[in-house]
């Protein structure tokens, strides 16, 4: 059963007691992230979340970090595209400290000059291991074929050049401009009493901040090709194709899909790339779902010398799967590994507090465990294979890195 409240100023509550347990994941959830940026601001949300660790008013950063080890819990945060998250997961002895340790890191941050240089240094550092993985990289080469200029295509982390702009003034600016009350969600889920709601308004209940109108900004799916030289023994492949938005009515038909494509072990591209053609040690699909749009993705990392045949093989199995369709066993098979996948999760705290958060921030509704299973059980083979023929058409994009940067012929 999950509980909701709304505080005077707009912050959201989601609390959802599991008394089955003896932990507590809390998380602070704000609706931004590099989407919000502009090229100048490029990875600002990325780099307060790292600042956030770094001292408040009352405590350093170490005390910040002992705060938690002293009680045997964990503290962290990631940023993605469209949002930022501060989440800690403790005994649920230990809820209410939790709590009170992650507000003063979301109130009472100083942003000192020179916990600042540091910490630039450190996400730099954080720049260059992710160049290092070209597994990685490829993907964000994707975003930016995918979406061009649209904030979207922006890389999370940003850039060495906006790194070096960041100062305590532009990072409490864009905490006013974008951490406002109605933008900010506190997600609970463990074995609390619904009176934590009233502990959590205590401290976020009543802040203030103008709401500020974002203008709309609707991404549009763009087919590029963009390759990358680097001394590297294999070829990392991209393709993307437009898929759906955050709630899509269809988003189950499209996540079966994707499941027998390359969601697994026993897909057509891991079976028939992998297993049977041995072209490639990882290969798989996914799909990322934004606000207003999606990216179907399929990767695979390959010897340069066979990438021509990598990617035929690609076109092949998506040739199939929009000619022939699926098969019930693929659909039943791929069904059975999404509520499995799903009822599994669910006995975790904090993969409950981060659906729960999600939910609120991105669709402001919760559907029941029921209402969802009911979803999936109602995809069909011929709403499956309407999809593949929708989503897998001649519109889109590929990118690669490479030791020689080329395309082949075929991929031109």
């Amino acid at each position: 059963m999950i509980n909701k409240y709304t505080c005077q100023n707009g912050v959201r509550i989601v609390l959802e007691k599991i008394p089955t347990v003896r932990s507590v994941a809390i998380g602070v959830w704000i609706g931004t992230g590099s989407r919000n940026e502009v090229p100048e601001t490029n990875g600002i949300s990325h780099f307060l979340e790292h600042m956030f660790f770094k001292g408040t008013k009352t405590r350093s950063a170490k005390e910040i970090a002992e705060s938690f080890d002293s009680i045997g819990g964990q503290v962290n945060a990631f940023t993605s595209k469209e949002y930022t998250c501060y989440y800690a997961k403790v005994l649920d002895t230990h809820s209410k400290y939790a709590l009170d340790v992650l507000a003063d890191m979301f109130f009472n941050s100083t942003f000192v000059e020179e916990e600042l240089n540091k910490e630039r240094n450190v996400v730099l550092e954080e720049i260059k291991m992710y160049e290092d993985t070209p597994d990685d990289i490829v993907h964000d080469l994707l975003s930016r074929a995918v979406f061009e200029d649209h904030p979207l295509g922006y890389p999370i982390l940003g850039t060495e050049e906006t790194l070096n702009t960041f100062t305590g003034n532009s990072l409490k600016e864009y905490i006013q401009e974008r951490y406002t009350p109605e933008n900010v969600v506190i997600s609970i889920a463990g074995n609390v009493s619904e009176s934590f709601i009233q502990e959590v308004e205590k401290y976020f209940g009543s802040y203030q901040g103008e709401s500020t109108e974002i203008p709309e900004n609707v991404p549009t799916f763009h087919t590029n090709r963009i390759s990358r030289k680097k001394d590297i023994e294999q070829a990392h492949l991209c393709i993307g194709f437009e898929g759906l938005k955050v709630g899509h009515e269809d988003i189950y038909s499209l996540i079966t899909l994707n499941n027998i494509l390359g969601g697994s072990m026993s897909s057509r591209l891991f079976q028939e790339v992998r297993e049977q053609r041995g072209l490639a040690y990882s290969v798989f699909s996914y799909h990322s779902a934004y606000q207003d749009s999606g990216i179907v993705t399929v990767y695979g990392g390959t010897g340069a010398k066979q990438l021509d045949v990598l990617f035929e093989t690609i076109q092949e199995t998506l040739d199939k799967l929009k000619q022939n369709g699926i098969t019930e066993k693929e659909l039943t098979n791929s069904k059975e590994q999404l509520k499995g996948s799903l009822m599994l999760s669910l006995e975790s705290t904090n993969s409950r507090m981060s659906r729960n958060g999600k939910n609120e921030l991105l669709l402001k509704r919760h559907r029941s465990l029921d209402e969802i299973i009911e979803q999936i059980d109602a995809v069909s083979k011929n709403s499956v294979d309407e999809m593949a023929r929708t989503v897998f058409t001649d519109n889109y994009s590929v990118t690669l890195i490479s030791p020689d940067g080329e395309f082949p012929n075929k991929m031109v």
